[in-house]
């Protein structure tokens, strides 16, 4: 559904930055994904791209990854909390969760909205694209892992280094999430 046009200049910028390896006007042959994952976080951030919200979930991350279990909104998992289930750095403290009403999902999780000391941030996202390719792992949704990885380079504080540790892991990992 995107205008071929729109999909040529695209590629033309991505094989000038030397991200991706194409037969001249034809298929791709290989991509940079690391390079690409950074490239993209120079156009997106996770705080300055969707709509966010501060909430304390007052018995902890624990007790908000049971409420996820059969909830009745789309949701998908990022940042630390996300990334904790395939490539653990430290105990996530606070849990990134993608919903299409902040709003709506804050009261179905009883969360309490806050300005100061939040364990949870709802964005909602420009895009429903951070859907796709999510997957579901011990009954939780999360993003993809690139999604993720471009989330954490685009946090504060130890996201950064947690976004390197994911990415050396989908290296090490690429069948588990490419495909």
């Amino acid at each position: 559904r995107t205008d071929p046009g729109y999909v040529s200049r695209v590629f033309r910028l991505l094989e000038r930055e030397d991200l991706i390896q194409r037969e001249p006007r034809g298929p791709v042959t290989s991509v940079n994904w690391q390079g690409l994952i950074r490239r993209w976080t120079e156009d997106y951030t996770l705080f300055g791209s969707n709509r966010t919200g501060s909430y304390l979930e007052p018995r902890g991350l624990n007790s908000l990854l049971r409420k996820l279990n059969n909830p009745d909104f789309r949701y998908a998992v990022t940042g630390s909390l996300g990334s904790a289930s395939i490539a653990p750095v430290a105990p996530a403290r606070l849990a990134v969760i993608y919903v299409d009403d902040m709003e709506y999902a804050a009261e179905r999780l009883a969360l309490r909205q806050t300005e100061v000391g939040a364990n949870v941030i709802l964005p909602e996202p420009f895009d429903p694209v951070v859907y796709e390719r999510d997957e579901e792992r011990d009954g939780i949704t999360y993003v993809a892992p690139s999604q993720n990885a471009a989330d954490l380079l685009t946090s504060p504080g130890r996201g950064p280094n947690e976004a390197e540790e994911l990415m050396e892991w989908m290296a090490r990992n690429e069948g588990a999430w490419r495909s």
